[in-house]
């Protein structure tokens, strides 16, 4: 009986194609309102502007005279940077590196040959080298000296003497210009 009324009305096959229509619609609804609910929580994971400050910073060289050497922050890592004049540079490359513990010609290490742009923190323990002051020790080769365990830096910032396993380590850099370059 209730066929026949179903037939009569002609609603028979569309109760069903409304149904279907509900449901999709309330499923779709739902998940709106789901991915609505999650994005505050999604998003609170990204990096804060602070932090996404410190993932590069750029350094103005234009008042670094040859022969200078300056420290900036990057990561909150002392970065050396050092504006080394042509007898420091061709020091550095006359260097047989196969008699060097970690080695790597001055070349590999520079973008620039008279900037040198390092990390200042020793590959042994993670001290901090002496070397940037004005009247600081530089050890026998000229660049750093870390005090802590004896070892010693040549003006590329290769380890020559002392514990420390490797090189100075170089930063991930680029010039941006011919007086700035943007660190990290």
């Amino acid at each position: 009986m209730a066929d026949m009324a179903a037939r009569e009305t002609g609603t028979a096959g569309e109760e069903g194609t409304r149904r279907d229509f509900l449901y999709l619609l309330t499923g779709a609804t739902a998940a709106v309102g789901a991915a609505a609910l999650c994005w505050p929580l999604v998003d609170s994971m990204n990096p804060s502007a602070d932090v996404l400050a410190l993932g590069s910073v750029d350094v103005d060289l234009s008042g670094i005279e040859q022969g200078m050497r300056i420290t900036a922050k990057w990561r909150g890592k002392p970065i050396f940077i050092d504006h080394r004049p042509p007898a420091e540079i061709e020091a550095a490359r006359e260097v047989d590196v196969d008699s060097l513990r970690d080695p790597q010609t001055d070349e590999a290490r520079t973008l620039k040959p008279e900037w040198l742009v390092v990390i200042g923190i020793c590959t042994h323990l993670g001290c901090v080298p002496l070397g940037q002051g004005q009247g600081d020790t530089r050890g026998e080769y000229g660049g750093w000296f870390c005090p802590c365990h004896g070892s010693v830096y040549d003006t590329s910032g290769r380890i020559r003497q002392g514990p420390a396993p490797l090189n100075l380590v170089v930063p991930p850099y680029q010039f941006t210009s011919d007086d700035v370059i943007q660190i990290g």
